[in-house]
């Protein structure tokens, strides 16, 4: 770590940190060359099967904490594994937060930053490593590199999903905020409407006169799609509780107002993991009165979707019942918003999967390894669950549609689930001459699995 970005956050922390990343250290030299180099990190948000490995995994004890929050200058210094949840934490009761904080607790700042993340800000903010100042990595060759925006290795850092090395300590820029958030729900009956909405509004930042600090939607069906739009405010009035009885995302088609405290938005998606949780029954007014608000949380679904895979419970299940094989779609990608109509309509003609989640950003620049034109209005599109396919599901034929159409409609697709491209096609898509280039810079032993083989080849 440089010296410098120590100052600020005291003796005591700086030397923790240190001790943290000796520790970092010493796991990565006692992996034997060769092995598969992962995190040893008790949760995740990644949907891709790996292959089973006995190696140890990098120890990250100590690299989970905020280690400084300057409320003059709005940044804070924030180690790599430190999830949102704890970082919100420590910069709420400031009144301020992340430019833009994913939907779900347990992702970590390093981990989106590596491997993008997004949420209601970002038609406004972009994604989060837009608003990095300066981040220490901990690169292929066993050291430690602090680097800014400009430099090689800060620049392809974002979607790079840790060939390249790990965050360990980021300085990030924070936003005021308020005490509450006033959302209104708006229907359209058509996704060109919708689309067109989201152009407005990326262009004014208002929608009806009134100022839009956070903006995200769901389709529910084809003529039945939202747009929420969120409004910082102090004014005083009652607000909606949705980590009891309530489920959010049904309060969307229910009521066109609404009022949550400042930190129950930014974490209402993860209460219900979006609409996920009803697959455990979550849901079901009865089975919510004794599952317990504190175990109501996204990475507790995670594990328990762990547990079904290992089992196989829900593909015993459709055997027995004699229904057609699932492939699981589970995918976020990004649309140009004037192609977002075309895609939805396609979507639900071969796909056939709703609800959906809708998302729109704007990056600020470019970013070699996931190419958005800068200034240009995108729009996530998030869809995770099953589809009866039968005895085909084996070959993904539905997700390896969903990649194909994406990119003929100039989009792109997350890299966080699965992907079946062929390593020509993905190198293409993703920049994979820049990569290498840079990876043979800072791991040139080739320690670090590649991105490809990460994404694609189940390492």
């Amino acid at each position: 770590m440089d010296p410098s970005a120590a100052q600020g956050f005291g003796a005591s922390r700086a030397s923790a940190h240190a001790a943290a990343v000796a520790r970092l250290r010493a796991s990565y030299e006692a992996i034997p060359v060769g092995a598969p180099v992962r995190l040893a990190k008790p949760t995740s948000n990644l949907f891709r099967p790996r292959s089973a490995t006995d190696a140890p995994g990098l120890d990250v004890s100590g690299l989970a904490g905020v280690l400084h929050v300057d409320t003059v200058a709005r940044t804070a210094d924030v180690q790599g594994m430190c999830t949102y949840e704890a970082l919100v934490a420590a910069t709420l009761p400031h009144r301020l937060i992340p430019y833009v904080v994913p939907q779900l607790r347990t992702i970590t700042l390093g981990g989106a930053v590596t491997g993008l993340g997004i949420e209601a800000t970002s038609y406004r903010n972009g994604l989060p490593h837009e608003s990095v100042r300066e981040m220490d990595v901990f690169t292929g060759s066993g050291e430690v590199v602090t680097c800014r925006p400009g430099d090689e290795l800060f620049d392809t850092f974002p979607n790079s999903y840790g060939s390249l090395g790990y965050a360990t300590r980021l300085r990030i820029e924070l936003e005021p905020v308020h005490d509450y958030v006033a959302l209104r729900h708006v229907r359209f009956n058509d996704a060109a409407q919708l689309a067109s909405a989201i152009a407005e509004i990326a262009e004014s930042r208002e929608w009806a006169g009134e100022r839009v600090d956070g903006l995200d939607g769901v389709a529910f069906e084809p003529g039945e799609l939202y747009l929420t739009l969120a409004r910082w405010t102090d004014e005083p009035g009652p607000t909606s509780d949705y980590t009891g009885q309530q489920i959010f995302y049904r309060s969307i088609r229910e009521r066109t107002t609404d009022r949550l405290t400042m930190h129950d938005y930014l974490w209402r998606w993860d209460t219900d993991w979006f609409w996920c949780s009803g697959a455990f029954g979550a849901q079901h007014p009865l089975v919510r009165r004794v599952w317990p608000r504190r175990l109501r949380r996204s990475d507790v679904y995670h594990r328990l979707v762990g547990l079904e895979r290992r089992f196989g419970v829900a593909d015993r299940l459709d055997k027995l019942a004699k229904r057609p094989q699932r492939e699981r779609v589970i995918q976020d990608v990004e649309l140009p918003v004037d192609r977002l109509a075309e895609f939805l309509a396609w979507f639900d003609d071969e796909i056939g999967m709703r609800p959906v989640w809708i998302c729109p950003l704007v990056t600020t620049r470019d970013w070699p390894l996931y190419p958005l034109r800068p200034g240009a209005t995108y729009v996530n599109v998030g869809f995770w669950g099953t589809v009866h396919v039968g005895p085909d599901a084996v070959d993904a034929p539905r997700n390896r549609a969903i990649e194909a159409r994406v990119h003929e409609l100039g989009g792109n697709k997350s890299l966080y689930s699965e992907a079946f491209y062929d390593e020509e096609t993905f190198d293409a898509l993703y920049d994979g001459a820049h990569l290498a280039k840079v990876k043979q810079d800072v791991d040139p032993d080739d320690r670090l699995t590649s991105l490809y083989d990460k994404a694609v080849g189940r390492r």
